[in-house]
């Protein structure tokens, strides 16, 4: 027998909170240490300089420009057309890697559509031959020719 009844928690109070007493302290102090971090930052405090500029100015993302290269031919020639562009300073490393990982992707796409569509080729190839011989008339054959005295007249 349980020691609730029927639809009461065992806990009526709830869940306890997982904030630590330090966390607390800070949140309940959190704008006179930003003050005081200004403070020290406008006082010529470099680490509390670096701590303001961190919060308040985001870093800066690389942006990326249009690339346009003349990726002609194979996939092993439009790789190498990007790795030359890279070793010229036409693009950059990530963008010579960014553009490489698609390629690659793109050759995996390839890959898989050839390997489909010989698939269906071959399986069709194996429908016209079956069309071709009867299963029956094919199995008669090949005992004749394993078992010749059996079919003796």
């Amino acid at each position: 027998m349980g020691r609730w009844k029927k639809g009461q928690s065992g806990n009526p109070s709830g869940r306890p909170s997982k904030v630590s007493p330090h966390r607390k302290l800070l949140a309940d102090n959190a704008g006179a240490l930003a003050s005081k971090m200004i403070e020290l930052a406008t006082g010529g405090d470099v680490q509390a300089l670096r701590w303001c500029l961190d919060r308040l100015v985001p870093p800066l993302k690389a942006r990326t420009e249009p690339v346009t290269l003349d990726l002609a031919g194979s996939l092993a020639e439009q790789g190498n057309a990007i790795l030359r562009a890279a070793g010229d300073g036409r693009i950059t490393p990530d963008e010579a890697h960014t553009l490489l990982s698609a390629l690659a992707s793109q050759a995996r796409i390839v890959e898989v559509t050839e390997l489909q569509t010989r698939i269906e080729a071959l399986e069709r190839r194996r429908e016209e031959v079956a069309e071709q011989f009867d299963e029956a008339a094919v199995a008669e054959a090949v005992y004749r020719k394993l078992i010749p005295e059996a079919f003796e007249d």
